[in-house]
């Protein structure tokens, strides 16, 4: 199949090696961080934060983030041109909510006379809400959606990337406190540009299921 879209899936990967010397363009940044605001969630509800770490000293902090585990992802935070925490609100309420439905109403998709129409949306976040007001397995969910958005992105401007779960949750949230405010992060993404003598995953085939094997048209 020949289609632009085909050929960015068939040709990312996840870089394993990153080229320290390469640094993504500052064009190319805005590019990847209004995709990323753009991103679609459920009801709109937008409850993430995107935290860029591009600095020395931010990178040496989240290089110590990694002191007690997943010390394989530890690389690329120095190496990699950028490191992106995708933080998710745990306890998304009402007062979140009416931040998205009185920016509708700048932007002019809900009228100002229907604003307590515009929060029947909201519904659908009180079923995601436990008893004590956690919402985080809803609102961590909307973050891989904005994740698969950047990848593509990302994907479509030649640049490599590296999806880390792989992170010590608790101890980012520790170092990185007064940037996430309450926000957590479980997955980071490094991007930039892999290695190309010691990334060993660039030369490796592409491959996944059948097709006949994952979809089903009824």
């Amino acid at each position: 199949m020949t289609n632009p879209i085909i050929t960015d899936l068939e040709n990312r990967y996840t870089a394993k090696r990153y080229d320290s010397t390469k640094r993504v363009s500052p064009a190319d940044l805005d590019v990847i961080y209004e995709a990323m605001r753009l991103s679609a969630s459920s009801i709109n509800s937008q409850p993430w934060k995107f935290i860029v770490i591009e600095s020395d000293e931010a990178k040496q902090r989240m290089h110590d983030t990694f002191a007690n585990k997943f010390q394989f992802n530890q690389p690329h935070v120095k190496s990699a041109s950028h490191i992106i925490l995708f933080a998710h609100n745990p306890r998304y309420t009402r007062a979140d909510y009416a931040k998205v439905v009185d920016k509708g109403i700048v932007d002019g998709r809900t009228k100002a006379e229907e604003r307590e129409q515009a929060f029947g949306g909201f519904a659908f976040a009180e079923l995601n809400t436990d008893e004590n007001g956690i919402t985080d397995s809803w609102t961590k969910s909307q973050t891989y959606l904005a994740l698969g958005n950047t990848l593509h992105t990302l994907a479509r401007l030649g640049i490599d990337s590296t999806t880390m779960e792989g992170i010590d949750s608790e101890l980012i949230g520790e170092i990185f406190s007064d940037e996430l405010d309450g926000y957590v992060s479980e997955v980071a993404l490094a991007i930039g540009y892999h290695h190309s003598e010691e990334d060993y995953n660039a030369a490796l085939p592409k491959s996944r299921l059948a097709m006949e094997e994952v979809i089903q048209v009824l």
